[in-house]
C-alpha cells in the first residue's frame, strides 16, 4: 500500500524540509511575497536568479515590480492586481526585464497561501517563454 506525504512527514519540521527541497531544486523560479499591500518578497529560489539575474538575497524586501518595465502589459498587471484584491488565483504572461535590462517573456502563476481563511502570503511560480 502506498504511503501519503502526510504519513511520511511526521511534523512541521519535516514538511518544511520537504517544501524547501522542492523549492530550491525546482527548474521554475519561485517567489513568495508577504500579504501586505506592497507585496514584499520574502523568498526567492535559485531558479529566480537564473531567470532574472537578480540574487535572491538582494530582492528580499522589494516587490516583484522590479521585473516590470516599459514593455510590461498594464492590462495583465491590472488582472493580477484584481486577483490579489479578491484572493483569487492568477495565470498570465508578460514582458518582464532581467537585472541587466534584457526583456523576456515570463509565464507565471500566482496563488494565495492560506491559513484557515486568512491569506498569509502569495506564491508566484515563473518560467521564461519564447524569445522576444
Amino acid at each position: 500500500m502506498a504511503k501519503s506525504i502526510q504519513s511520511v512527514m511526521e511534523g512541521a519540521d519535516e514538511s518544511l524540509a520537504l517544501l524547501e527541497a522542492l523549492a530550491e531544486n525546482s527548474f521554475d523560479s519561485i517567489l513568495v511575497t508577504d500579504n501586505s499591500a506592497a507585496g514584499n518578497i520574502i523568498y526567492a529560489n535559485k531558479a529566480f536568479k537564473k531567470l532574472t539575474g537578480h540574487e535572491p538575497v538582494d530582492v528580499i524586501g522589494q516587490t516583484p515590480r522590479l521585473l516590470q518595465g516599459p514593455g510590461t502589459d498594464k492590462k495583465v498587471i491590472d488582472r493580477l492586481s484584481e486577483a490579489l484584491k479578491t484572493g483569487g488565483k492568477f495565470e498570465g504572461k508578460a514582458i518582464n526585464y532581467k537585472k541587466d535590462g534584457t526583456p523576456f517573456i515570463m509565464y507565471w502563476r500566482v496563488l494565495p497561501v492560506k491559513s484557515g481563511r486568512k491569506i498569509v502570503a502569495w506564491i508566484a511560480i515563473q518560467r521564461e517563454g519564447s524569445s522576444i
